[in-house]
């Protein structure tokens, strides 16, 4: 069965690299995606699957074996992942990269930071920086308490006859996404929709034109949401930028920003809150630092996300120029991914990196990514993430697993890593 795969994965691969030759890279058209590419992003259970460490201790850089008219190198090691990602000028991310120029200028090009390089890259943040910063976020500070008390609430009432209780659908998904909506400025009716999508956009299981389609389907919400805030601006991000910047911002920019900040600021958060708290199931000791101490909680936090780094890869780098990194040699041309969780796990940043543990002291982690593409939304997360975590393990101090963890259910093949359900008995 193995070597009957291997061939169709070879023949599709030669067609493939037939095509790209006359029409050029383009990812939407992949009905498959190679294993070796595949590979950064499975998992076993908690960690990275054994094979990236041991790609990561033998060859940081090392390039892979796929049916693509380019080189394609995988990133691995903290210090090369810096290096490539802080080399905004050597490395772009323009989305035509991945589907070529038709498929850009379709529906399915997301806009928005990801995959856009200065300038564009650089006025679209300057839009949004100043609804990021600590002293505007702060005013979000008591309504993420209150959304939190209200999750807490909820599976309070759920769990009331000893039924288990969902972490992931009674308090890891509805967290952020009603912080992302008090942000944007969209009603918390649609929720169930850019929940389904932002989850569609990042699972490769189904393949990349699942992807796609949900990339497009979202930046359509969006569009309509920027049609009602350009008639009636409210308070919230959309509303603010179009009241101080007007029409300097077109419609297609503003969909393409609220469609970035729902991808990096929902389904991120929510795979934290869900697995961070799986990982204090698990260990009695940390789970009661938590209830019994603010000032673990930085701690705790940092080395939560150091540990889990739910982006698995950041956005596909391509080499503007001929470079070197560390001591291997890039190609114009060439397509380069940076594995985040690798990075994090790499042994060069202190003893034992595969294991969670809120005392070590190590470099930043990469679990925002890093250089001028680093999540403007960061510190959001943080602080939704520093209030939900004491403040579910304060409520119920005595929760525990409902099922044996050998039997969760973990995503197969997604860009951010996650958790199909999560049930507990939350205690007496």
């Amino acid at each position: 069965m193995t070597t009957l795969r291997s061939r169709i994965i070879a023949w599709a691969g030669r067609l493939y690299l037939a095509r790209t030759r006359k029409k050029g890279f383009d990812l939407s058209r992949m009905s498959f995606l190679p294993e070796s590419v595949l590979m950064p992003l499975r998992r076993d259970g908690l960690d990275p699957v054994p094979e990236l460490g041991a790609v990561r201790e033998k060859e940081p850089i090392t390039k892979l074996p796929v049916p693509i008219a380019a080189n394609v190198w995988l990133v691995t090691g903290y210090d090369e992942v810096k290096a490539v990602l802080g080399k905004a000028n050597a490395f772009s991310s323009d989305f035509t990269h991945l589907v070529g120029k038709a498929g850009a200028e379709a529906e399915q090009n997301p806009g928005g930071l990801g995959f856009a390089d200065p300038p564009v890259h650089t006025r679209l943040r300057r839009l949004l920086t100043p609804e990021f910063t600590m002293r505007r976020l702060s005013r979000l500070t008591p309504r993420i308490h209150e959304i939190v008390e209200e999750r807490l609430d909820a599976m309070e009432r759920a769990g009331k006859d000893g039924e288990p209780v969902d972490i992931v659908q009674a308090f890891a998904l509805p967290i952020p996404s009603l912080v992302i909506c008090e942000l944007l400025g969209v009603p918390y009716e649609d929720r169930a929709d850019f929940e389904r999508l932002s989850a569609a956009r990042f699972d490769l299981f189904s393949g990349a034109n699942a992807s796609f389609g949900a990339i497009s389907e979202s930046l359509q919400y969006f569009r309509e949401v920027v049609k009602k805030q350009r008639k009636d601006p409210g308070d919230g991000l959309l509303g603010m930028i179009v009241k101080e910047h007007g029409d300097s911002v077109s419609d297609e920019e503003l969909a393409g920003l609220a469609d970035g900040v729902l991808t990096g600021g929902f389904e991120t958060t929510a795979s934290m809150l869900a697995l961070g708290a799986l990982v204090l199931l698990q260990d009695p000791d940390h789970f009661a630092a938590l209830k019994d101490g603010d000032e673990a909680v930085e701690r705790y936090v940092e080395e939560l996300l150091r540990y889990l780094t739910v982006v698995q890869v950041a956005f596909p780098r391509f080499a503007r120029e001929d470079l070197e990194i560390g001591g291997v040699r890039i190609a114009a041309g060439d397509v380069v991914l940076c594995s985040l969780s690798g990075a994090d796990r790499d042994g060069g940043l202190g003893p034992d990196m595969e294991r969670f543990d809120p005392e070590r002291n190590v470099p930043s982690h990469l679990a925002f990514g890093y250089g001028i593409h680093r999540c403007v939304g960061a510190e959001l997360a943080r602080m939704e993430l520093r209030a939900a975590y004491p403040a579910l393990v304060r409520r119920f101090p005595t929760m525990r697993l409902a099922v044996e963890p050998e039997n969760l259910s973990f995503r197969k093949l997604s860009i951010v890593y996650g958790i199909d359900s999560l049930p507990v008995h939350l205690g007496g």
